[in-house]
């Protein structure tokens, strides 16, 4: 999700002058952000597609899922939380979930109030970040990552009969859950698995060898990357069924993605999705700013490296989701031009994406100029 940051990268002063105004209201019309193609390989978004799904408020990290024929998005709230910048993302303090509905893409966007505020939460301390939903058997699951009063990060799970909530949280967070950006996947047998993990503010490095150390280890340059987390759920999908193991990430070749190289190795924001029957795997690379990919054939991996789907955007996260939705496929993700280039206060877009006849995907850039 949000990782720490070093610094705003230069291009946000550059682009300062598209701050744009919020508007009061709890729906609106936006316009269709269909893309044509340029190439075989890229797509590039202007106009429509620029413009933020939800301008009332500010938004980052969308999970996007279609239940019941209505599409519904799980993001972060952000807010000016006041904490002061630092590399451990202490500035995005957030401390409550909207649920957002739209009954088509380009239609009225639908903001159904606070689904779960830290209040009520009774083991987080602070900082609400990435979430993500799933269904099952008619009851909503909402996993949601939090610091509790340790300060170290974990992963809840509360329930509700409604897809936007309000969400009951459980007393404790999963058992032997930890990092953040918890993404679930329902596989084609009805197995749900969680993908979660992220480096930096996100903790992961502090877990080398299974257990909290409070202290940052990362492996060398040379050595294999940190690796996103998985683990089957229970059958009440509240517990984990397995001991969290990693995601074995491989370049073409065979060999495993190394810790130096930045522009492919996972950071944060693990997400899932099938097609055709593979399973793609994406995720940000953080201080390189790409949403990356690879692709496997079973859950659990190994995934190997495609290419980039989305490049930078405007701000310096990158966090997504993928969506199939009335036929077309479909990248929610976010950046900071609503604010003017704040990197803690993002907003949540949508644009389609579109695969190769080979079934990778066309690359899209979405920087706002």
């Amino acid at each position: 999700m949000f990782a720490s940051v070093l610094k705003i990268l230069s291009v946000n002063l550059l682009v300062a002058t598209l701050l744009f105004g919020c508007k009061n209201k709890t729906a609106q019309k936006i316009p269709d952000p269909s893309v044509n193609d340029l190439s075989e390989d890229a797509v590039s978004i202007s106009g429509a597609s620029a413009s933020p799904l939800i301008s009332d408020m500010f938004t980052a990290d969308p999970s996007a899922h279609v239940f019941g024929g209505k599409l519904y998005i799980y993001p972060s709230h952000d807010f000016e939380s006041g904490v002061p910048q630092d590399d451990l993302g202490s500035h995005f303090d957030m401390k409550d979930y909207h649920v957002f509905s739209l009954d088509s893409i380009g239609g009225e966007v639908t903001d159904h109030g606070i689904a779960l505020h830290i209040d009520n939460v009774a083991w987080a301390g602070r900082q609400m970040w990435a979430p993500d939903a799933a269904k099952k058997n008619g009851t909503y699951y909402f996993y949601f990552p939090a610091k509790d009063k340790s300060d170290i990060f974990r992963i809840g799970v509360a329930t509700s009969k409604n897809p936007f909530g309000p969400f009951r949280a459980e007393e404790q967070p999963i058992e032997g859950s930890f990092s953040i950006d918890p993404a679930v996947f329902e596989d084609t047998d009805g197995s749900y698995y969680m993908y979660f993990g992220g480096i930096w503010g996100g903790q992961l490095q502090r877990w080398i060898g299974g257990n909290y150390n409070g202290e940052d280890v990362y492996p060398a340059d040379d050595q294999p990357a940190l690796k996103p987390k998985i683990a089957k759920l229970s059958e009440d999908m509240l517990q984990f069924a397995e001991t969290p193991r990693d995601v074995a990430r491989l370049d073409r070749d065979g060999n495993p993605l190394l810790a130096g190289d930045n522009d492919r190795r996972f950071f944060e924001a693990a997400w899932v999705h099938m097609y055709n029957g593979k399973y793609y795997l994406s995720y940000s690379t953080g201080d390189t700013h790409n949403i990356a990919y690879g692709i496997g054939d079973n859950p659990y991996g190994p995934f190997i490296y495609q290419g980039v789907i989305l490049k930078p955007v405007l701000g310096w996260t990158n966090h997504h989701s993928i969506v199939e939705y009335n036929g077309k496929w479909w990248l929610f993700y976010h950046d900071s031009s609503l604010s003017g280039g704040k990197t803690h206060l993002r907003s949540v877009k949508v644009t389609e994406l579109k695969y190769n006849s080979d079934g990778t995907i066309k690359t899209i850039d979405a920087m706002v100029e």
